[in-house]
């Protein structure tokens, strides 16, 4: 089973209907003891870094996470779920994440040939040397869709998958068990589905 992380600002129904089209046993967890039902985990995002740390917290969601990432299970972050496993962002300084990435989050700068937030299709390099199972049968520099203002420079020894919007960013990290991605698989058709199914295979392996 794998569970859907509900705090409240998540793109929910888009990660179940893209589970549930590949026929992958999932559900939605409405609070943390759900999780011990469930052999990986997805972490949903959309909104700001604040809200997010705050509202896993209210619910009870931040030490069960910070244990599963610790005994390395398989767990996928999207978008803001990605942000949160890294130290900070400067889009609410003060405000702590994970810390599981040991870089900080930061903000694109606008340009006339820089839009910001990035809405929309962009391309996804592959990391040389790092044979991630999330890309499994995706062709290299395949297109997703992102929707996102700030961003990660970089995390060595994680990256896999790399994005120029002005500057080049880290647009996916994995490690052992762990992994997440900028972008949304969910909402990017037949490689992010392939994407998805990919986790379920690797989440079962």
């Amino acid at each position: 089973m794998i569970g859907i992380i509900d705090y409240g600002m998540g793109n929910l129904g888009s990660v179940a209907n893209a589970l549930a089209f590949l026929e992958a046993p999932a559900r939605v967890l409405k609070e943390p003891d759900e999780m011990t039902d469930c052999q990986a985990l997805i972490l949903p995002g959309v909104g700001a870094f604040a809200d997010c740390m705050a509202n896993l917290r209210e619910r009870g969601y931040v030490d069960p996470i910070r244990a599963w990432i610790e005994e390395d299970r398989p767990l996928l972050g999207i978008c803001l779920g990605l942000q949160v496993l890294c130290t900070s962002s400067e889009e609410s300084p003060g405000v702590e994440g994970f810390g599981v990435l040991s870089s900080p989050v930061v903000k694109f700068n606008p340009a006339p040939e820089v839009k910001v937030p990035q809405i929309g299709w962009n391309r996804v390099r592959e990391v040389p040397g790092r044979e991630c199972p999330l890309f499994r049968g995706i062709p290299d520099e395949s297109y997703f869709y992102f929707v996102h203002s700030y961003y990660l420079p970089g995390a060595e020894g994680w990256d896999v998958g790399r994005t120029t919007h002005g500057v080049e960013y880290t647009s996916a990290v994995w490690r052992g068990r762990v992994a997440a991605v900028q972008f949304h698989p969910e909402k990017s058709q037949q490689a992010g589905l392939r994407m998805l199914q990919n986790f379920v295979d690797w989440s079962e392996e």
